[in-house]
């Protein structure tokens, strides 16, 4: 089970991968209060939990899973979701677009550039149309260096997510990586895909015309 961990000046971030198709689950656990956001409840409750424990180990106040957030709805995310709200009793959000195919009540359904505020840090949902109608990125900008963007399946080390050869999906999705994460943000900010090793926008930054051309 791959993981990794980043301590950062407000909040940590672990993650680790469960499944056949090695999902990432992530968390981000206040290193103040203990509140946590867990993204992507994918699979292999067990484990989710153990990285919650983890977590938890990180804060100097008793930690509490504030919300658990869902990037897109795919099977492969969602498969412990149900399991992780009836054991924790965490809200769950989502994008709008795609809450109603999730397999738990929605909380909050996201629209593009909501803010989540939570004890310590927040959270800014950028919605990427394409991959799925309501695919959620979330962004945590750390005060003290480079932003880090949770992806889901919208962005990868090497282009963009799977649109399934539809021209318009695939023009809908590159616009919107385009628009909203590599014009929005620098060069330094790490990406955390849904599945696969992170990057940076600096690195995937000189390829965008390339994925423009082979049309994937």
């Amino acid at each position: 089970m791959d993981s990794l961990r980043y301590e950062l000046p407000e909040v940590t971030i672990r993650s680790i991968s469960v499944g056949e198709m090695d999902n990432n689950v992530y968390l981000l656990t206040s290193r103040k209060s203990g509140a946590q956001v867990l993204i992507d409840a994918a699979d292999d409750l067990p484990a989710i939990q153990q990285l919650l424990t983890d977590g938890a180990s990180d804060a100097a106040a008793d930690a509490q899973l504030a919300l658990i957030a869902t990037t897109h709805q795919h099977w492969d995310h969602v498969r412990a979701l149900a399991g992780l709200v009836a054991a924790t009793g965490a809200k769950t959000a989502a994008g709008a677009d795609d809450a109603d195919e999730l397999p738990a009540a929605v909380d909050v359904r996201l629209e593009h550039l909501d803010v989540g505020t939570f004890d310590g840090f927040e959270l800014t949902a950028v919605h990427l149309r394409g991959h799925t109608p309501g695919s959620i990125a979330y962004v945590y900008q750390d005060p003290a260096g480079p932003a880090h963007i949770f992806s889901g399946d919208s962005l990868f080390p090497g282009g963009v997510g799977n649109t399934d050869k539809d021209p318009e999906r695939f023009a809908s999705l590159l616009k919107d990586v385009r628009e909203r994460l590599f014009d929005a943000y620098p060069d330094d900010t790490l990406v955390h895909p849904g599945h696969g090793k992170s990057t940076t926008l600096g690195a995937e930054r000189p390829h965008l015309d390339e994925w423009q051309e082979r049309g994937w």
